[in-house]
């Protein structure tokens, strides 16, 4: 697992949500040793949850953490283009789509970092239907192996709400972290989201409240209150970067506040 890849583009996040994601690292740093296959996810496109992954990730690997990176939204990824990601001997990009069709070795899709700590696995190549090669028993061996090597293994997934890959992934996850853009995200998709999770036996986490305007907090507050209340206590505030946990879960809902547009 030798190849090393350039990350063309790594944007500077505002200093309010660089705190966040390092709050957000630290209650992910409590969920145990158990806790290693994470899935971030969203209902629907435009949340922002691979901007979370990706950061996640680069705080998670900075903090000493091996840590990989896994870009599984197989039908419409937009991770390598976004941040210019290519191989620094200027060959062929390979990724998770070539290893799951048994086109290439996993130690050729495997990109090494400029952090020490942080490597990962991108899709380069979308697929119309990724169904069979996410049902695949080489895909749940990967996750395993991936696991038995790295601290945290961090998968970027498809939108719950547009196709059934979140599902078919979250039931090989130890568990998942939904993000949710404030003030825009309708209740009930959160809730259709939520019971997704549930059917694929999928633990959640916590929540990611995204983009959370002045009061934005207050529109979530009261159904997470009453739906979460005996496992997270409410989110209620809109102070950016407000993390709470009740008794000993482990938990992590946290409201985060930016002005960049979210990824996918």
């Amino acid at each position: 697992m030798n190849t090393r890849a350039i990350i063309g583009v790594n944007p500077q996040l505002p200093y309010s949500m660089e705190e966040a994601i390092n709050r957000l690292r630290i209650n992910v740093s409590f969920f145990g040793s158990d806790i290693r296959k994470i899935m971030i996810v969203s209902s629907e496109p435009n949340e922002g949850k691979s901007l979370v992954a990706m950061n996640l990730w680069r705080q998670m690997a900075g903090a000493q953490e091996q840590s990989i990176l896994v870009d599984v939204d197989l039908r419409k990824s937009m991770m390598v283009k976004t941040y210019q990601i290519s191989r620094e001997d200027g060959r062929e990009l390979w990724g998770l789509s070539h290893y799951l069709s048994d086109n290439k070795k996993i130690e050729d899709c495997v990109l090494t970092t400029e952090m020490e700590y942080g490597d990962m696995i991108p899709n380069v190549n979308n697929v119309v239907n990724p169904s069979m090669l996410l049902e695949s028993r080489r895909f749940s061996d990967l996750l395993e192996m991936l696991a038995a090597n790295y601290r945290y293994v961090f998968l970027d997934v498809p939108p719950l709400g547009l196709v059934s890959d979140g599902e078919r992934i979250g039931h090989l996850c130890d568990g998942a972290i939904l993000v949710v853009r404030g003030g825009v995200t309708p209740k009930s998709v959160i809730r259709n989201s939520i019971a997704q999770l549930e059917r694929a036996g999928c633990p959640l986490l916590g929540i990611v409240l995204n983009r959370v305007g002045a009061g934005g907090g207050k529109y979530y507050g009261k159904y997470y209150g009453k739906y979460y209340g005996k496992y997270y206590g409410n989110i209620t505030g809109d102070t950016m970067g407000n993390i709470r946990k009740a008794n000993t879960t482990q938990k992590c809902p946290v409201t985060m506040k930016t002005g960049n547009k979210p990824a996918s």
